[in-house]
């Protein structure tokens, strides 16, 4: 089984990076993925746990950019994560995450929902990546709402009254620094992002995937990205946007596994593009 979209507790998952990797053992996974939000963190501390365990651990991460004023999520795979030019660009990130903690904290506060932003900072500072979810948990926390998605909906999607926008980058920009750093890049769950009318753009930029197979994505949405790929020439991805046992999208790993056909043609276009290098 290949599972190519996790995340651990370097961003906002639930389970360290070495809980994913036994996770992922016991559920039968040979190929895995740690996409992390905005940071390589938590891959980085497990590749030789993965190894121990049989597994093969494929460099990731889930890069926030923005199209329109909305956030378009694109993965980057195989990339070298000591990359200067990778390195810079998050850093970056996590700056502008910081100030939109600051900030959605601070119009929490004004809403009578006050909570400290501090455990969240000192997270940051450690190269973890923070946002909404994390204000999400400190809401349930202190008492002010029942559950993360209560706290999204009343307080943090987009437009609602504690919601901040991101400085974003453009989502062409993100490829090219993912290429730059040797990686793939891949649009994250198209469905959800429901962008369509932008993916001929983003293909003729360089993008290189489609995560066409996902926990949001039912056969007939998996179909119309495996179509739309095609016709633009794509690759295509697939994961389960793991974030913790008994999460949202997938209770535990393997539910969602990305075809071996696809990974085998994704991974070849990789080390061709490599020896051409």
């Amino acid at each position: 089984m290949i599972d190519l979209h996790t995340h651990t507790t370097a961003s906002d998952g639930s389970l360290t990076p070495a809980a994913l990797i036994e996770a992922a053992r016991v559920a039968g996974l040979r190929v895995l993925s740690i996409t992390d939000h905005d940071t390589t963190a938590g891959f980085e501390t497990v590749t030789d746990t993965a190894r121990a365990a049989g597994i093969e651990l494929v460099p990731g991460i889930e890069i926030s950019a923005v199209a329109d004023g909305r956030d378009v999520h694109v993965l980057g795979y195989f990339i070298d994560p000591s990359s200067s030019g990778l390195r810079a660009f998050l850093e970056r990130q996590r700056s502008d995450r910081v100030r939109r903690v600051q900030e959605m904290t601070r119009r929490l506060a004004a809403l009578g929902c006050p909570i400290s932003a501090d455990a969240m900072l000192a997270t940051a500072a450690a190269g973890r990546s923070v946002g909404r979810p994390q204000i999400a948990a400190a809401l349930v926390d202190a008492g002010y709402v029942q559950t993360r998605d209560e706290a999204f909906a009343r307080f943090l999607e987009h437009g609602g009254p504690a919601y901040v926008p991101r400085r974003g980058t453009a989502p062409e920009e993100v490829i090219a620094i993912v290429h730059a750093a040797g990686g793939l890049a891949s649009l994250a769950h198209p469905g959800v992002t429901k962008r369509d009318d932008r993916i001929p753009e983003f293909a003729a930029a360089g993008l290189d995937a489609l995560e066409a197979r996902h926990s949001d994505h039912d056969a007939a949405c998996e179909q119309r990205y495996r179509d739309l790929a095609r016709e633009l020439g794509l690759f295509l991805t697939g994961g389960s946007d793991f974030h913790g046992e008994g999460g949202h999208r997938v209770p535990r790993l393997g539910i969602v596994s990305m075809p071996d056909a696809d990974y085998a043609a994704f991974r070849r276009a990789w080390t061709d593009r490599r020896a051409r290098a």
